[in-house]
């Protein structure tokens, strides 16, 4: 088979006549690359078209000082410079996975191509065409990507506390009701009126209902003595195992003597052990719930984030929610950073009707880019504020970071442009934020910066 006839059978070039098929072969030259050599590398000029007739390419970026496979080119495949295109350098590695053969067109011979072979020339647009939406595509998908994995590795931050709580709490809880039952034989040993007891009761009740209390050092040093004074009256060998929890529960030394007078002197220890124990189980248990309630809140942080049991529709929504959900999520960057958080939400606003997922979106690429530029200020406060008119609702967010540079000030929202180093930023987040207010809300953004402060402003419509 001819090599002609080979061209005709790639998919991009069945509708191409063969007299501009033909002259492309003769402005052409074929090359033999060898397994293991590259077409391209990276910083070569991109100024020549490559048709790849026979074997396999792949394509490698550089990233962290590591190559990573980002595509491949299995023949037949187009490549290199297209017409009307703009790329000029190559960004990777077009290394040979096998021995190829390769037909090359200099670009040179692209001004008489698009004027005399206008079929070849609309066929190799439809494959930009189809390139540029791939790419995009892709990095799309890894802008989501990385903001997924900013998210997880914040919400696993978040869950990683209280969840050790849980387990710690309970592997406690479940050694100490281990005790109860010796202890609780030298309590059916004491004989005490009901009414004494109901007064050690109502007294432990008390207390319990109260809480764990706040207590300075120089007064907690001050009960100590006086409580283990007491306790080691009253028979205790080791005061320091209980005086802890009778402190953090509020216990006077009149407490103490109440029960000592309620108590026969012999069975003051096993009543005081007891209330230990009690507190102990209590005290190990609020543990728990907290931190059962802290999970709990950062799911239910999560579902209502993604809103993940909603139609996409757009929806009357209290905008202060996401917000707040989004500051739940970034929440581990925000203390790593020491960044003090300010709101400033005006009361009884009319919301907008809004597409909620969509919107946490914006609120957190913006949060994040805010959060990142904190990062080497000396003053680090995040201030949110909101309010509403008759036609829009308003969200400003400020804070006081090293501002963004004048002359790239209105590139911020340019597809692929990012200041972020590579693994941080696509160049994407930006993008979407403006696709997503102006194009989905038919809303207004606008950006104010200088050193010391950029403030974002979105406007939604009501």
């Amino acid at each position: 088979m001819t090599l002609l006839e080979k061209l005709k059978q790639i998919p991009q070039f069945v509708k191409v006549p063969s007299d501009q098929l033909k002259w492309l072969l003769d402005k052409s030259e074929c090359l033999s690359i060898r397994k293991g050599a590259c077409l391209f590398e990276p910083g070569s000029s991109i100024d020549h078209l490559f048709i790849v007739m026979v074997g396999d390419f792949i394509i490698r970026l550089q990233k962290n000082n590591q190559l990573k496979t980002i595509g491949e080119m299995k023949s037949p495949a187009i490549s290199g410079l297209l017409p009307y295109s703009r790329a000029d350098v190559a960004k990777g590695f077009g290394e040979a996975t096998s021995d190829a053969e390769v037909v090359v067109l200099d670009g040179k011979h692209f001004r008489e191509m698009i004027c005399d072979c206008h079929e070849l020339t609309t066929a190799l647009v439809h494959e930009m065409s189809s390139r540029i939406r791939q790419f995009t595509k892709r990095e799309q998908l890894d802008d989501k990507m990385l903001s997924l994995g900013k998210l997880s590795a914040g919400l696993a931050h978040e869950l990683n506390n209280p969840s050790a709580a849980v387990v710690r709490s309970s592997k406690a809880l479940s050694k100490h009701l281990k005790f109860l039952p010796e202890k609780f034989k030298d309590v059916v040993k004491i004989q005490m009126t009901d009414e004494k007891i109901n007064r050690v009761n109502q007294l432990l009740f008390d207390k319990l209902a109260k809480g764990i209390q706040k207590i300075s050092l120089l007064d907690r040093g001050k009960k100590e003595d006086e409580l283990i004074d007491w306790l080691s009256y009253a028979g205790f060998e080791d005061p320091d195992d209980v005086v802890d929890n009778l402190i953090d529960y509020g216990f006077e030394l009149s407490d103490l003597e109440q029960i000592g007078e309620d108590t026969p002197t012999e069975h003051q220890p096993p009543v005081i052990n007891w209330i230990n124990q009690v507190l102990s189980t209590e005290r190990l248990v609020v543990e728990i719930e907290h931190a059962s309630q802290r999970i709990n809140d950062l799911v239910s942080s999560v579902k209502r984030y993604t809103h993940m049991d909603q139609a996409p529709e757009k929806v009357k929504t209290d905008v202060h929610t996401g917000l707040d959900n989004t500051l739940t999520m970034l929440n581990h960057k925000i203390q790593d950073n020491e960044i003090k958080i300010e709101k400033n939400y005006g009361e009884n606003l009319t919301m907008p009707e809004i597409l909620p997922s969509a919107m946490n979106q914006v609120w957190t690429n913006i949060l994040d880019n805010a959060i990142d530029a904190m990062e080497e200020s000396e003053e680090r406060t995040l201030n949110i504020k909101t309010e509403a008119s008759s036609n829009y609702f308003k969200v400003e967010i400020k804070d006081t970071g090293s501002g963004i540079p004048d002359e790239i000030k209105d590139q911020i929202f340019d597809p692929f442009f990012t200041t972020k180093p590579v693994g941080k930023g696509t160049g994407l987040g930006l993008e979407n934020v403006l696709q997503i207010v102006k194009i989905q809300h038919q809303g207004l953004i606008n950006v104010e910066s200088g050193p010391g402060k950029t403030v974002f402003t979105v406007c939604l419509p009501l």
